[in-house]
């Protein structure tokens, strides 16, 4: 079932790809105390947090904007048959992910615009699918957008082309690389197609209402998303937070996060951005609808899902 959303004139619909509800939340986040779920538990919506097994819900899935006559996608999920043994909820996945973008009227070829918040395995990988042995575009009318660093780092991390200044120091040393072949195969066959488009993520709009802002930490040039019209305002989130549990706690770390002081200070930053403006907040990997609003408490923020406008139709 499609969720939907509307943000001035633009229609923001979720496309899913995979939900599970079974995340150990202290291998999601290695730092976790007992006090976070015990005193942040209560806060969390039973589709989020299953307070019988103590397991969260999560998924992953991209975000359909239907915005001044563009159809574009923010992410894109996993994809059809990427190995990433390393990740075994998303290795080798048969989903009926393009299924269920055709549900709401999108073809593949329609695409006009895919926005990469960053170059991670479970964010690109429907970027290409398997096609007469090799990956192709699967978007192919599409210009995808994407920041030109974490293409470098993504281009020499899987042994293609040297980045030697890469990560700058200032991020400090990282706790891990990303997944090695996500570039090789979700994104050079689309650079290679003259589809992609390197960017400085700097806050310029790159499209009508739409700019790429710094949130690196996460990933070494990680972007958030913020997308105006008509005097409203959303935020693609990416994976700045994993679960509604790091909106009450933003100094927990995904295991995910590669750069982690960098990656805490993008969480409170776009936290403090989205409680200020009021705008909705598109995540990457909230269950329910995905979607909602952070709110301002004292000392910290909360977190409040939004219903669809299927929601409403119900």
């Amino acid at each position: 079932m499609a969720d939907s959303f509307r943000v001035g004139d633009a229609l923001i619909t979720r496309i899913p790809e995979l939900r599970w509800d079974d995340t150990d939340p202290a291998v999601l986040y290695p730092d976790l105390d007992a006090a976070a779920l015990r005193d942040h538990g209560p806060s969390l919506s039973a589709g989020s947090y299953n307070r019988a097994t103590g397991r969260l819900a999560q998924g992953t899935h991209s975000w359909l904007v239907r915005h001044a006559g563009l159809t574009i996608l923010v992410d894109t999920a996993t994809g059809n048959g990427k190995s990433l043994p390393a990740a075994p909820k998303l290795h080798d996945l048969r989903t009926p992910y393009l299924d269920h973008l055709r549900a709401v009227g999108v073809a593949p070829e329609q695409v006009d615009l895919v926005l990469i918040s960053h170059i991670h395995a479970d964010h690109v990988g429907w970027n290409t699918s398997w096609r007469d042995g090799a990956w192709v575009p699967t978007f192919p009318n599409a210009r995808h957008l994407y920041s030109a660093i974490e293409a470098r780092y993504g281009a020499s991390n899987d042994g293609l082309a040297p980045a030697p200044d890469l990560p700058p120091a200032a991020l400090g040393p990282p706790d891990h690389p990303p997944l090695p072949l996500v570039y090789r195969d979700s994104m050079q066959p689309v650079i290679a197609a003259g589809l992609g488009q390197a960017i400085v993520v700097d806050g310029s709009e790159v499209a009508e209402g739409l700019s790429f802002h710094p949130t690196p930490g996460h990933s070494i040039d990680h972007a958030s998303i913020r997308l105006r019209s008509r005097g409203e305002e959303a935020w693609f989130m990416g994976d700045v937070l994993h679960h509604p549990l790091q909106v009450y706690r933003p100094d927990l770390r995904s295991g995910y996060c590669e750069f982690i002081a960098p990656a805490e200070r993008s969480r409170r930053w776009l936290l403090a951005q989205a409680a200020d403006s009021g705008g909705l907040c598109f995540s990457t990997h909230f269950a329910e609808t995905s979607a909602g609003h952070v709110r301002r408490r004292d000392g910290g923020f909360t977190w409040q899902f939004a219903p669809s406008i299927e929601d409403a139709q119900r």
